[in-house]
């Protein structure tokens, strides 16, 4: 007779987690991995690697989803290989191979000023095997299906794009090694194809692997065989590994209330201060405790929009807690 399957016990559970992704599962795919490992109620990644792409994916756990949405725009650093001579239809190694052409003789002035074209504020049109959507569906659905998908070009910004090493290009299959720093929606497949084009020879993602996000610049990633390792453990070393909120909160302005301003703020009511930064802010309590993402008018008047759970509870039940 079989046993009866084991059913996780999800629990609350507050902090962000740098995931060193591995080669081969998808964003998703390693985001419920770990989601199952810390036996979290609810969690979400910020920003999709490709499944060949390896490093860092931010994952953020319970209150910390609130925040994912500026972590998505944030800039980020990469680290790829193109392989030069071939294209394939989703520009990357994954994909079928659409035209194979002759290498021609490149010098670094040569591949330096096709680096400088495709740099700053460009327009590139993102891959057809994409998750960008069109009518409700993602692109890479509609291409499986063999539909004709003609995408417009959108401004990116790319910080830098330049060449770390040349050395393989005197390989059979020549490669050059890049690093990139771009801001939200780059796609470094595209750049890489387009690269590839200028060169005259065409030229597809042979590796990828995103070194940081903002804030996150100097990274302690963790890979999933680490994170069971420290599950062994005891779950305590395991949640040792994850950042609390305010390590992703560094972007926006910090508003520092007092303890009768933080309760106003979390009844809903707006706050009369004379508050600095117009715009959107992290409202913290006195002791630097995050309460949530707020927005401070023309006028410098406090207003809630996306406040953690604990900033509507009264003082002493629980806030400051990763575990609830």
């Amino acid at each position: 007779m079989s046993k009866p399957r084991t059913r996780h016990r999800f629990r609350k559970l507050h902090g962000i987690l740098l995931l060193d992704k591995a080669s081969g599962p998808s964003s998703n795919q390693a985001l419920q991995r770990v989601r199952h490992l810390f036996r979290a109620e609810k969690a979400g990644h910020t920003g999709a690697l490709d499944p060949l792409a390896t490093g860092l994916l931010p994952i953020c756990f319970g209150e910390a989803t609130k925040i994912a949405g500026g972590l998505l725009g944030a800039r980020k650093a990469y680290e790829t290989v193109a392989r030069l001579g071939m294209t394939t239809d989703t520009d990357d190694a994954e994909g079928e191979l659409l035209r194979e052409r002759a290498v021609p003789s490149l010098d670094i002035a040569t591949i330096d000023a096709a680096l400088a074209e495709l740099t700053g504020r460009i327009k590139q049109v993102p891959p057809i095997y994409s998750a960008l959507k069109r009518g409700g569906e993602p692109l890479y659905a509609k291409a499986r299906r063999g539909e004709t998908i003609e995408i417009e070009p959108r401004e990116v910004d790319v910080h830098q794009f330049s060449l770390e090493s040349a050395a393989d290009l005197i390989d059979p299959a020549p490669k050059l090694r890049l690093h990139v720093e771009c801001g939200s929606g780059t796609y470094v497949r595209s750049l890489v194809r387009d690269l590839g084009e200028l060169l005259g020879c065409g030229a597809h993602v042979a590796e990828l692997r995103r070194l940081w996000v903002d804030p996150f610049r100097d990274p302690r990633m963790w890979t999933f065989e680490a994170l069971e390792a420290m599950a062994q453990r005891g779950e305590h070393h395991l949640e040792a590994c994850l950042l609390p909120i305010e390590t992703g909160m560094v972007a926006w302005p910090d508003i520092r209330l007092t303890p009768a301003q933080a309760a106003k703020l979390g009844q809903g009511q707006a706050v009369h201060g004379a508050f600095p930064h117009p715009g959107e802010v992290a409202a913290c309590a006195a002791d630097g405790r995050a309460l949530g993402l707020a927005v401070v008018d023309h006028e410098g008047v406090l207003r809630a929009k996306r406040l953690f759970s604990w900033a509507t509870r009264p003082h002493g039940t629980g806030e400051g807690k990763a575990v609830d």
